[in-house]
């Protein structure tokens, strides 16, 4: 299996000032197999994409891209910003970048023409299931990528995020079988709910989910991302731990 570590992970280091190219070797130390860099953690862009790119290649791991924005904007038109995001991708040689669905609803374009302008050979894209009601239910999700397979790019899929089911008030085992045969990577996270306040879990057996039971409804031949803060390496390295005990590998 490919665990990979999304640097929200380390959010209090990113607060202080630590690079997400610092933590490359550190994610490998910690026994990982790959590196979710987020687009808003960089803070000398053009400087830190070339140099996680190096580190990542030196040290032989894998690096996706979150990227927090949307694949359709409200009026329904591509977001133009998207080639941008790819060729940042192609910088780091990213495996995996992640959009938000957005607007899909009111797109009124040609998919194939539009989709064929980007590096999809190269580069893996997925769209999440975000905590907004725009993009964030198995209706939106779902619409979009039968409409995208249904011209030919049977590669775009999904992210199935656990932790943000909470937030959009969806059925997360309903969820992961709905969108099962689309999924490409998983990201977990658990949710605390303390009489209707939610929050992040910093372990995934705290919370209202149970993760193990919801991953035997979504394929096993897939990217696993933690991606929640955590205090410690050492809590970090028994999380990579109890999901690779899980799964295997």
């Amino acid at each position: 299996m490919t665990v990979i570590l999304n640097t929200w992970i380390f959010e209090d280091d990113v607060k202080k000032g630590t690079s997400q190219v610092d933590l490359v070797e550190r994610v490998k130390k910690l026994g990982a197999d790959g590196i979710e860099v987020r687009r808003e953690y960089f803070t000398d862009l053009d400087k830190e994409l070339a140099e996680v790119g190096t580190k990542a290649k030196e040290a032989g791991m894998v690096v996706n891209y979150s990227v927090p924005d949307v694949v359709f904007e409200e009026s329904g038109e591509i977001n133009t910003k998207l080639s941008q995001y790819f060729a940042e991708g192609k910088t780091m040689g990213i495996s995996k970048i992640k959009f938000n669905t957005g607007y899909f609803k009111n797109f009124k374009g040609d998919l194939k023409e539009e989709f064929s302008k980007f590096p999809l050979e190269e580069i893996e894209m997925n769209v999440e299931n975000d905590q907004t009601p725009v993009s964030g239910t198995v209706k939106a999700i779902n619409e979009f990528l039968s409409a995208i397979h249904a011209v030919g790019f049977t590669g775009i899929g999904y992210v199935y995020d656990l932790g943000n089911w909470a937030f959009t008030h969806g059925d997360a085992i309903a969820s992961a079988d709905a969108l099962a045969n689309y999924t490409n990577y998983i990201h977990l996270k658990n949710t605390i709910d303390n009489q209707g306040e939610l929050s992040t879990s910093d372990d995934l057996d705290t919370g209202v989910y149970d993760w193990r039971d919801i991953l035997t409804h979504l394929p096993k031949d897939v990217q696993f991302a933690l991606e929640y803060p955590m205090s410690s390496d050492e809590l970090i390295q028994q999380q990579i731990q109890l999901l690779k005990k899980e799964i295997g590998g």
